[in-house]
């Protein structure tokens, strides 16, 4: 399981060194392929394929003509890519949405779970900054039993 924020970098060719916490997890359990998307071109999900090959099968058992499916292929099919990890460790971000989302340099590494969060760093610390944990956000969690 994916948890934490561990920054990095991504080098000049778009290249993202995996943290060495998130490295360990996809050894243990995912192979070298992963599926890189965004829902908003600002932030990336990269999902270990496996990870990202269930979410298919779930949209694969709605209708063809299920407009929030549509909606959710256009989107992540826009901005999607497969990626292979090459032997250091290293993904290659996608071009696009590394240039929509200011993807290089220092960025903010974040475990979702199944998959993680690559952002701009700063546009990252920004978004904490603006974005408060409210009393219904507790309340939420509360109802949910968290």
């Amino acid at each position: 399981m994916f948890r934490g924020n561990h920054p990095t970098r991504v080098d000049e060719k778009g290249r993202l060194k995996v943290p060495s916490e998130f490295k360990r997890v996809i050894d243990e359990k995912y192979g070298t392929q992963f599926y890189i998307t965004s829902l908003d071109g600002k932030v990336a999900q990269v999902y270990p394929f496996e990870e990202w090959e269930r979410i298919e099968q779930k949209l694969a058992g709605l209708s063809t003509f299920n407009p929030t499916k549509k909606k959710f292929l256009s989107k992540v099919n826009y901005w999607g890519q497969v990626v292979e990890m090459d032997g250091q460790g290293r993904l290659l971000m996608p071009q696009l949405l590394r240039d929509a989302a200011q993807i290089k340099g220092e960025v903010a590494v974040s475990g979702y779970q199944t998959y993680l969060e690559i952002r701009n760093l700063q546009a990252y610390r920004q978004q904490m900054e603006d974005e408060k944990f409210t009393a219904e956000d507790e309340k939420t969690l509360d109802e949910l039993g968290i």
